[in-house]
């Protein structure tokens, strides 16, 4: 089992909003877990750690996950308590009114992968050698896609493309879409949307496709990231239970 995180400023913001985590319960199975926080000075990165830090500690108190149901019903109650907590955050720091942050996670077991997502970090399976993306984006021009408004192309370079339409704390009541992947897969890429707005899935697929250990591909990618630009900051969480061939 590989794994490996990482999360940068990138080249323009002066703080990192980002919190990342992978982390292996005493059954040998793996929570990964990316935030991007919203909200400015600060706001964002404490809305960030909310989500990452409850996670870990409501993961850590399991010695092992249930059966694909109950770790769905698992999964949904916690989404549901981090959003109140930060919602109380709020009410309790008026300076801090309208943070928030996005989630993308995946559950791997020896019998099951469950992704889950809310905002627009982007979860994706690495398979065959390729790049596939499993979550899908709650932002305005996706859902403007999705009604025949635009076309993928018109959505990429939208001036409203990082509106978003579902973030945690700021909806309320709030819900995570999950996806159950059945497949056979090489590998588990989440990352923040300072990764893919840089590169396109064949430029990520190069990377990991290369020889060397894992930590250096995600090194790399976050490298090629900020040479591209990096206008964000930039996270990734991988997990390859095999190598890609």
């Amino acid at each position: 089992m590989d794994s490996y995180y990482l999360t940068d400023t990138g080249r323009v913001r002066e703080h990192n909003e980002d919190s990342v985590t992978i982390i292996k319960n005493l059954n040998d199975e793996y929570l990964l877990a990316v935030a991007d926080g919203m909200g400015g000075h600060k706001a964002g990165e404490v809305a960030s750690s909310i989500v990452i830090e409850h996670l870990t500690k409501a993961f850590n108190e399991m010695e092992k996950l249930g059966d694909k149901a109950s770790t769905v019903k698992w999964l949904r109650k916690q989404v549901e308590e981090i959003n109140n907590e930060i919602f109380d955050y709020t009410s309790n720091h008026p300076e801090s009114k309208g943070m928030g942050s996005t989630l993308v996670l995946a559950i791997y077991t020896k019998d099951y992968l469950l992704f889950g997502n809310i905002g627009d970090s982007s979860g994706f399976v690495f398979k065959d050698n390729e790049l596939f993306k499993i979550t899908k984006d709650h932002t305005l021009v996706n859902l403007l896609v999705k009604n025949g408004e635009l076309t993928p192309e018109e959505a990429k370079n939208h001036p409203k493309k990082n509106i978003l339409m579902r973030a945690l704390g700021a909806n309320n009541p709030i819900e995570i879409d999950i996806f159950d992947v059945e497949d056979e897969i090489e590998g588990i890429v989440l990352c923040s949307d300072g990764l893919t707005a840089m590169l396109n899935n064949t430029q990520i697929e190069k990377v990991l496709l290369q020889e060397g250990p894992l930590e250096e591909k995600v090194i790399k990618l976050i490298r090629k990231a900020n040479i591209r630009g990096g206008t964000d900051n930039i996270s990734i969480a991988c997990l390859f239970p095999k190598e890609a061939e």
